[in-house]
């Protein structure tokens, strides 16, 4: 099944792996950067700045998480998004 976003949306694909420090133990989500990057799968039609494959960087507490196929990915608005990683 694939999402098509509407209007100013876009489907971001990510992983949220867990972080572990040098010496084993793991790092809690609240001691975590906020900031998250993902690419991008697909773009709504009234999307200017983004494509699909692009890299961006999007707050770790915006948009919509749903699970596609048995992969978790993110229907966020375009302004959410803070930058596009080169």
């Amino acid at each position: 099944m694939k999402l098509k976003p509407l209007k100013d949306r876009v489907v971001v694909s990510y992983s949220e792996e867990p972080e572990k420090t040098a010496g084993g133990l793991f790092v809690p989500d609240s001691a975590k950067e906020k900031p998250q990057m993902g690419k991008v799968e697909a773009v709504g039609s009234e999307v200017k700045e983004l494509k699909k494959g692009n890299v961006v960087l999007f707050d770790k507490y915006s948009g919509s998480k749903v699970n596609v196929d048995d992969k978790e990915q993110l229907v966020i608005k375009e302004e959410d998004i803070l930058a596009i990683v080169e």
